[in-house]
């Protein structure tokens, strides 16, 4: 069988085992430590965001964000429907009810409109949403101007999902610092991998160290262990953070890696009947965390996204639907959703190809070939 080609693995640069290295040596082998300081600090230095909190996963970070928020037992959170569930699970760990919002076709992302609409019919409900969570979807940014101007109106605070968008810009900023608290993940399958982690970041001194108090299970400030808040084990530890200061040296790289094979796969694929792919809004630069495109099986001959994805696999060739959106997903079946039919079509003819920026130009031929060849 061929070698496995992943949709988009981990990729080392060189020096994270240095600063593991120094982890051990100084026994800093814990939660805490001189790493996860330089961490933050590169990730406040490298978004713009004057704070950050490196923590277990971006779950964590978006948990926290909330908890932040005040979201509790009985609220409403507004969601972007079109996103992985981690985007969704907090809200119901707080005990609220998520609110689904479909997306619009230039960003994926959620739709500003039916935003607005979603929070008039909820406040006419008698339920005014506590905080809205947009995703940047792949590493496209969201229509963010016009969500913080919805946002704005209604006084909801947005938490911004960019778990898939480090490296992204719009309008010249940073994804994750446009609303009033961020989400990063590092994730082994992200742009930058920490093996698992995450962060949150915003402007807010106090917010953030409320967040690592409250990461770090919540402990006061006392000789013995006091908690007059419920705490939670969401701290990164020093291992890892080891691990993100050697990726942030190549984040650009990795960033630059991941857009031309964007371009390649358009330049080899856009000609081909029935596949086209999403681009950039002016204004927006996406990091092209995954490359996806759009089957139309009634301009292909009848080729589908599902052909490409089982052709690719008897290659040994990873490829994925795109996100199932959460409207339609079992576990949610009972919360409000706000749709129009675009993340539904999406999910039907969308496939994300390999990514990851450790492809070479051997295996994105053969990535293309294989799929060109259903058109043979």
């Amino acid at each position: 069988m061929n070698e496995k080609i992943w949709l988009s693995s981990p990729h080392m640069g060189g020096q994270e085992l240095e600063y593991v290295k120094e982890a051990f040596q100084s026994n800093w082998i814990a939660p805490l430590g001189p790493n996860v300081d330089g961490f933050e600090n590169d990730l406040a230095k490298y978004t713009g965001s004057p704070f950050a909190a490196a923590l277990s996963a971006g779950t964590a970070a978006l948990h926290l964000a909330l908890i932040l928020l005040d979201v509790k037992s009985g609220d409403e959170v507004l969601c972007q429907s079109m996103t992985f569930s981690a985007s969704a699970n907090p809200i119901a760990y707080q005990g609220a009810t998520p609110v689904f919002v479909d997306s619009e076709k230039d960003t994926w992302n959620i739709d500003p409109v039916l935003l607005e609409e979603a929070i008039k019919d909820r406040i006419a409900k008698g339920k005014k949403p506590k905080a809205i969570i947009p995703v940047h979807l792949y590493g496209m940014p969201a229509k963010m101007a016009e969500i913080l101007a919805v946002a704005a109106k209604y006084e909801i605070p947005v938490v911004e999902d960019a778990a898939e968008a480090l490296g992204s810009l719009y309008q010249g900023k940073a994804c994750g610092t446009l609303g009033e608290l961020g989400i990063l993940s590092f994730n082994g399958n992200k742009i930058i991998t920490t093996s698992g982690g995450g962060a949150l970041i915003g402007s807010n001194g106090d917010q953030i160290k409320k967040a690592r108090f409250l990461a770090t299970q919540a402990r006061d400030n006392a000789p013995h262990y006091e908690h007059t808040h419920i705490g939670f084990n969401y701290r990164m530890s020093n291992i890892c953070a080891g691990i993100g200061r050697g990726q942030m040296q190549v984040l650009d790289d990795r960033v630059e890696k991941r857009r031309r094979n964007f371009d390649y796969y358009v330049k080899e694929l856009a000609g081909v009947p029935g596949i086209s792919f999403l681009q950039e809004p002016e204004g927006s630069v996406s990091n092209r965390w995954l490359s996806t495109i759009l089957v139309n099986p009634k301009e292909s001959g009848g080729v589908s996204r599902e052909t490409i994805r089982l052709a690719l696999e008897k290659e040994n060739i990873e490829s994925r639907p795109l996100w199932k959106p959460m409207h339609m997903q079992p576990v949610f079946s009972g919360a409000p959703a706000y749709v129009n039919g675009v993340s539904e079509k999406l999910f039907e003819d969308g496939l994300c190809l390999p990514s990851g920026s450790n492809l070479t130009i051997q295996q994105l031929e053969s990535i293309v070939a294989n799929i060109k060849k259903l058109w043979d």
